[in-house]
């Protein structure tokens, strides 16, 4: 699950992203709002973390941004501003959640998790192919009556393809979306590698995993 983390605080910033990614997320970290917009053009994320002020665009600005485009991301504000009229506002401007620094990590984490419980426009609460189920939130996956032990990546990647099913999803947005680099996927058959121990754990399940040569992979029901 690919998450934006958008603060002017190098060293908040840098420790967010090293929880973040400790905890399975694929993390993009900048620091200000304009860059953050380059980046929500140019990727599809689950949650944004948006520091409230920053150089560039503010917090505010960029979720006003997101929100004309109707992106679906969920938005977590990071905040110094506790009046109840800053929080009001916040909400009102299409924020889900916030927190005032300083703050501890594990809740946010935990409020990351909350949001995304929550059913938005383009995700559902529970991802369902065949008798494979996948909830986004807790990262539970099982196949039956199994409950396959999946990798961070591994996980990324089988939801990618479940939100995208039965679609075809190409080898270039797996490695956009899974790896921060997609370089380091594109250039080899890491992608491949990680897609075969993906179906041997999934093996046994009314499921498959299908590869379309030239163009990508798909998830189908079977």
């Amino acid at each position: 699950m690919r998450v934006l983390v958008a603060e002017d605080d190098r060293g908040l910033r840098d420790a967010l992203a090293r929880g973040l990614r400790e905890n399975g997320y694929v993390v993009d970290a900048v620091p200000d709002g304009q860059v953050a917009v380059q980046f929500l053009r140019s990727y599809d994320y689950a949650v944004a973390v948006l520091d409230w002020r920053m150089p560039g665009k503010s917090g505010m600005e960029v979720l006003q941004w997101m929100r004309r485009r109707e992106s679906p991301a969920a938005v977590l504000m990071l905040t110094a501003r506790d009046a109840p009229a800053d929080r009001v506002t916040g909400l009102d401007q299409g924020a889900d959640d916030y927190l005032v620094k300083p703050f501890d990590f594990g809740e946010l984490l935990a409020r990351m998790r909350a949001l995304q419980r929550r059913p938005r426009a383009l995700q559902a609460p529970q991802l369902a192919v065949g008798d494979l189920r996948f909830d986004p939130a807790t990262r539970d996956v099982q196949v039956g009556t199994r409950r396959p032990t999946l990798t961070a990546t591994e996980l990324a990647i089988l939801e990618m393809l479940m939100r995208r099913s039965p679609a075809v999803v190409q080898r270039r947005l797996i490695a956009l979306h899974v790896w921060e680099h997609e370089a380091d996927a594109m250039g080899s058959n890491t992608i491949d590698v990680h897609l075969a121990r993906l179906r041997s754990k999934l093996a046994g399940g009314m499921v498959r995993i299908e590869a379309v040569r030239g163009v990508g992979y798909r998830i189908v029901g079977i």
